[in-house]
């Protein structure tokens, strides 16, 4: 079974410059999860929520840093997952074009 969430938008400080410090930005998040579903299914709503919340909260120096982050936290609360892949998305960070990085995670469930 996979999950997609696709384009999930919100502001948040992230990064290393002073102006980042101090202003959130927008990122936009996008990942696809992967488990076996049987009797009991990931809610992709609370995935969502995990993701902005810890995000917000946690406000980030490094998008590689959020990513590992982010992994570690969104295998601990739903241990089903196999595999993970997730992105993070600076739309706004230079004038021609969205910055991003991407990661993939396997998990034994």
């Amino acid at each position: 079974m996979k999950i997609y969430i696709e384009d999930l938008k919100f502001q948040c400080i992230i990064g290393i410059l002073d102006f980042e410090r101090t202003s959130p930005q927008d990122v936009i998040i996008n990942l696809t999860i992967e488990y076996d579903y049987v009797d009991d299914f990931i809610n992709y709503a609370d995935v969502a929520d995990l993701v902005r919340m810890s995000m917000k909260s946690e406000k980030y120096f490094l998008i590689e840093d959020a990513l590992s982050d982010l992994s570690k936290k969104i295998q601990e609360k739903f241990s089903k997952i196999n595999t993970l892949s997730l992105k993070i998305t600076k739309p706004a960070i230079l004038p021609d074009c969205k910055v991003s990085v991407e990661n993939l995670y396997y998990f034994n469930s």
